[in-house]
């Protein structure tokens, strides 16, 4: 018996537990390295998000479309009329809308106050530092015409890319799909 807890203790001596150890620390910084990276880029770069709702039909589902976002347009001031931008919801900070871009600050824009009670129209001068957001479904949409211009600071990203399928997607561009993409993926 002792014996064999003596042949144990020489075998276990043997191993080289210091080499272990360093290589189980570097896997670990690895994985925690590899985790701030994705979250570096999810936050800040680009990210995928589940948009859902009737304001922005037809081009996005109302049972939900995953768009590709990005997040550097609005950083560098370079989003652009027709854009489709994934912003805080003025309304509820805690919820985020998906709305088009319909004008930048200084320009002037007119809608209708209600499409499903007549023709009545109003005239608004977009601010500094705001854009003008609507959604593709004017009857069904809660957008500037009643919250009016959103500060640039709530936007978050622009949509560019809905995704169809793991082997389609589609290029959004001002108001209609440009681009048509299809690719294979071999598991």
């Amino acid at each position: 018996m002792a014996a064999g807890r003596l042949s144990f203790l020489r075998r276990a001596a043997a191993i080289p537990w210091s080499s272990i150890a360093g290589e189980a620390i570097d896997r670990v910084l690895l994985v925690a390295k590899t985790v701030c990276a994705v979250h570096v880029v999810n936050t800040y770069v680009c990210s995928i998000a589940l948009v859902r709702g009737p304001s922005m039909l037809p081009t996005i589902n109302i049972t939900g479309d995953i768009v590709a976002v990005e997040r550097i347009s609005p950083l560098c001031s370079l989003i652009a009329v027709g854009d489709v931008v994934l912003l805080r919801s003025p309304e509820n900070p805690l919820k985020t809308v998906t709305k088009r871009v319909l004008a930048l600050e200084g320009d002037a824009v007119t809608f209708l106050l209600d499409p499903t009670k007549g023709f009545a129209t109003k005239t608004v001068l977009v601010p500094k530092g705001h854009v003008w957001v609507q959604g593709d479904n004017i009857y069904e949409s809660r957008d500037s015409r009643q919250f009016g211009p959103v500060p640039y600071g709530l936007i978050e990203g622009r949509a560019f890319c809905r995704v169809r399928s793991i082997t389609r997607f589609l290029l959004l561009k001002h108001k209609s799909f440009v681009v048509v993409v299809t690719f294979s993926v071999y598991i």
